[in-house]
C-alpha cells in the first residue's frame, strides 16, 4: 500500500509564541496593501462630511501662529533670533503637530480598534504605521503652507538664509515620525492595562511642547534659564526642530552632538516601543 505524503508550504504562520526580538517586519510588507488601505481611511475620514475639507489643514496651524505670534511674541515679547515671527512659528508648529498626532493616536491604537483587532488576524503593526503615514500626508500639507509663507518672507527681503542642512530635512521627518511612534506604541501597550495613562496623555502632550522649542528659541532659553535649559536640550524633539529651523532660516542652535544624541534616542525609542506593542499584541485582547 502507497502512502501518499504531502508536505504543505504556507506564506504565514500563526504561532503563540515569537521570538522577543522579531517585529514582523515581513508580515507586514505582505500586508502593505491593507496599510495603504488603512491610510486612506484615516485621510478621508479626517473631513469627510465638512464643509472647507482638507483646508481644515491649513486652518489648524494659521490660528496656531497667530496666537503664537500675539500672545508669545507681541504680549510676552519672547525673541525669535531676529526671525519673522509667523515664519519662526510655524516651523516650529508642524514639526510638533506631526509628533503630537503620531503619538496621541498611536498611544489609543489598541483601545479604539479593539472591535477589528479581535476579529481578524493581520500584523498588528499595521495599525500604528497606518496613524504615522497618515497624518504624514497632514505634515505634508502643512508643510506646504510653510513653504508659502517662506517664499513670501524671502521676496519680501526678510533676513533668512537657507543653507545646505535643509537637506536633512527627509531625515527629519524620519526621526519626528520614529519618535512619536516609539512613544505611542510604549504608552499604547501599557494602557491596555492601566486606563489612567490615556488620560495622562490627553493633558501632558500639550504641556510636553513646553519643553521643546516651539515658541522660543534654544538660545532663549540658555541665555534666560540656564538651570533649566538642560531640560529643553534632554527633549528629542528640540534637536529635530532647531535643525528644521536652521536649515530653512539660518539661524537658530544646531549641533551634530544634539542631533546625534536625538537620533540615537530615537532609534532605542522605536526597537523598545516595537518589542513591547509587539508583545502586548498577544493578550491585549484579554484585558481591553
Amino acid at each position: 500500500m502507497n502512502t501518499l505524503t504531502t508536505q504543505e508550504n504556507w506564506d504565514i504562520e500563526i504561532t503563540a509564541k515569537n521570538n522577543l526580538l522579531d517585529l514582523k517586519l515581513r508580515d507586514v510588507w505582505q500586508y502593505r496593501d491593507l496599510l495603504l488601505l488603512l491610510v486612506r481611511r484615516d485621510f478621508v475620514s479626517f473631513y469627510k462630511q465638512t464643509i472647507l475639507g482638507p483646508i481644515w489643514f491649513f486652518v489648524q496651524p494659521a490660528i496656531t501662529i497667530l496666537f503664537y505670534t500675539l500672545v508669545f511674541g507681541n504680549l510676552a515679547g519672547i525673541p525669535v533670533d531676529g526671525l519673522p515671527k509667523p515664519l519662526f512659528y510655524l516651523a516650529g508648529t508642524i514639526v510638533w503637530n506631526y509628533f503630537a498626532e503620531c503619538l496621541t493616536k498611536t498611544s489609543t491604537v489598541f483601545k479604539d480598534n479593539s472591535a477589528l483587532l479581535g476579529k481578524v488576524y493581520f500584523p498588528r503593526l499595521i495599525m500604528p504605521l497606518s496613524i504615522v503615514l497618515s497624518n504624514l500626508v497632514k505634515f505634508g500639507v502643512q508643510f506646504l503652507l510653510f513653504i508659502i509663507l517662506y517664499i513670501t518672507y524671502l521676496l519680501k527681503g526678510s533676513a533668512i538664509a537657507p543653507n545646505i542642512f535643509l537637506l536633512l530635512l527627509p531625515l527629519l521627518i524620519v526621526m519626528i515620525a520614529a519618535l512619536g511612534l516609539g512613544m505611542g506604541m510604549i504608552i499604547s501597550a501599557i494602557t491596555t492595562k492601566y486606563r489612567d495613562l490615556a488620560f495622562i496623555v490627553s493633558f501632558g502632550v500639550p504641556l510636553f511642547m513646553y519643553t521643546t522649542t516651539v515658541i522660543f528659541p534654544l538660545s532663549v532659553a540658555e541665555l534666560k534659564y540656564p538651570a533649566y535649559s538642560w531640560l529643553v536640550k534632554f527633549n528629542p524633539i528640540t534637536a529635530i526642530i532647531e535643525t528644521f529651523r536652521y536649515g530653512f532660516l539660518g539661524k537658530g542652535s544646531f549641533s551634530w552632538d544634539l542631533i546625534g544624541y536625538s537620533f540615537i534616542s530615537t532609534v532605542i525609542i522605536l526597537i523598545t516601543g516595537t518589542i513591547i506593542f509587539n508583545r502586548v499584541e498577544k493578550s491585549f485582547v484579554d484585558t481591553v
